[in-house]
């Protein structure tokens, strides 16, 4: 099969969707891959080490999608790119399926099947699929790092002839991927770490780290698919009365509470940041899907009462290189799901697939049993 891979348009967007170790792997199985011209130079993936690869490097748009069996994506193809081609082509990429109605319509009337890599579903055989799991341990990483390069302290226990200075405190809330990641990261620099989640599953996950969780009555809200559901209004009062407590005391809070396809929830309240002490630090993780906090900004710096929230956007493209390597990876675990040897073969019985494509033959997802 032709793969092609296009140069990412989307506004500081640094990633990659295929490394050349990927399709390295891909030619070595017989098929050809084709990249665009400078499409992993943000990732510091050169053009000769595509071609050392055994990719096609292509300068121009046309030629490089014409007659592609696959194209690979990380965001959504623009409509330049799906001008270019052929009913029955597959588009793989993390294509916000889920409120990007349009995009999807698009797709279905051109006849192409689409692949959203955010829908694979989480389950244990499609680990190796997971894009929201993979990019969300770097953004986890990474929050930290913001968090320790913004607030005016240090994170660790520091003794010195001057006397002691106490570890930071830092509370993270969601203990998700990028939850687990954080608390890890933020234990490794010395600190003292707090960690909450509606789903008490996790709580050993987070004791194993070395952080005490908070404990507070709410009811398990663990969904089917692993993922926190959305918790009742009288819940979601009772929850964000009792983090306030330990929010208020923290030198830094990390938050990453998101509910899929839907706005995040608000955990910490303006109330509760106006209380933390002046220089305490705040990362949002949640920012693009509306914040876990009241004041974020999403891309922004701001300030409430001498509190620095922190609103960051794609953060795994910060870390472009090893966040298009894991993220090729992934792609390569669903190429392998959907493509046999005599080309594409989807089997929509099995729940990987079913779970992920979101158009084929002129239809959307839900229609296909139809």
């Amino acid at each position: 099969m032709k793969i092609a891979v296009p140069a990412e348009s989307a506004q500081g967007e640094t990633r990659v969707s295929l490394v050349p170790e990927t399709v390295q792997r891909l030619t070595r199985d017989g098929h050809t891959v084709a990249v665009a011209a400078g499409a992993g130079d943000a990732s510091s993936y050169s053009d000769d080490a595509y071609r050392q690869a055994g990719a096609e490097v292509v300068a121009d748009a046309g030629a490089l999608l014409g007659g592609a069996d696959v194209v690979t994506k990380v965001g959504e193809p623009t409509s330049d790119e799906l001008g270019h081609l052929g009913s029955g082509a597959v588009v793989i990429g993390m294509l916000n399926a889920r409120q990007n109605d349009q995009l999807i319509d698009d797709l279905a009337g051109r006849g192409i099947t689409a692949f959203s890599m955010e829908m694979v579903p989480r389950i244990a055989r499609a680990q190796r699929l997971d894009v929201l799991s993979s990019q969300a341990s770097l953004a986890g990483y990474k929050a930290v790092l913001m968090a320790s390069n913004t607030i005016g302290r240090f994170f660790p226990l520091m003794m010195t002839a001057a006397g002691t200075i106490p570890p930071a405190t830092v509370v993270i809330l969601g203990a998700g991927v990028a939850g687990l990641q954080a608390i890890a990261t933020a234990k490794r620099l010395g600190a003292k770490v707090q960690a909450f989640d509606v789903r008490s599953v996790v709580r050993e996950q987070v004791e194993s780290l070395g952080a005490e969780f908070i404990d507070i009555e709410v009811a398990d809200a663990e969904d089917s698919g692993g993922y926190a559901r959305e918790l009742t209004e009288q819940e979601q009062e009772q929850q964000t009365a009792a983090l306030g407590e330990y929010v208020a005391k923290a030198d830094v809070v990390i938050t990453t509470a998101q509910i899929p396809g839907r706005p995040a929830p608000v955990l910490v309240k303006r109330g509760t940041v106006e209380a933390m002490r002046e220089g305490s630090v705040i990362v949002d993780l949640a920012a693009e899907t509306g914040g876990n906090v009241e004041g974020t900004v999403a891309g922004e710096n701001v300030e409430v009462g001498g509190v620095t929230i922190v609103g960051p956007v794609n953060v795994p493209a910060s870390m472009p290189e090893e966040a298009s390597v894991l993220y090729s990876r992934n792609l390569q675990g669903l190429l392998e799901l959907i493509v046999g040897e005599e080309g594409l073969a989807l089997d929509f019985e099995d729940e990987v697939v079913a779970g992920t494509v979101v158009t084929h033959d002129g239809k959307r997802a839900g229609q296909l049993a139809s």
